[in-house]
């Protein structure tokens, strides 16, 4: 199914149900990264039936609290790069991202870059708790 309104776009929702299972990647900048650990551990079961993949030092929290997960580099040594590759292969269903909007950060330029490439190829993109439980029901109920 081509877009109409881009026609030289592959892009289209049929694209992102290929996927044989269900990856999504967990990142949270410092100031949430207790409120990602939080998030994971009340949905524990569901990250039980997907591949977790996580920034290096969320996922380090992540594995200490008892979820299984894939680390990359943390976000400032490239790890929201080697995650927004993911997105770009299809690799993944979603992308949560806890960002602290209170805070500055050095990597902004990468952040930014994940989120494009989110929009970009169409895969949903949480920022807080609320938004990623209704996208992981979603998931699930899929």
């Amino acid at each position: 199914m081509v877009s109409a309104q881009y026609p030289n776009s592959t892009l289209n929702c049929k694209q992102i149900t290929t996927i044989t299972y269900m990856a999504i990647a967990l990142i949270a900048h410092d100031g949430k990264k207790a409120d990602l650990v939080h998030f994971a551990l009340n949905n524990k079961d569901a990250m039980q039936s997907t591949e977790v993949v996580a920034t290096g030092t969320t996922g380090k929290l992540l594995l200490d609290a008892g979820i299984e997960v894939r680390r990359m580099r943390s976000g400032p040594e490239g790890g929201d790069a080697q995650i927004a590759a993911l997105v770009v292969e299809g690799d993944l269903k979603a992308v949560f991202f806890f960002r602290d909007p209170m805070d500055k950060h050095p990597h902004e330029p990468d952040i930014q870059m994940l989120m494009r490439l989110c929009d970009v190829h169409n895969v949903p993109l949480a920022t807080n708790p609320a938004t990623a439980q209704l996208v992981l029901n979603a998931l699930i109920a899929s």
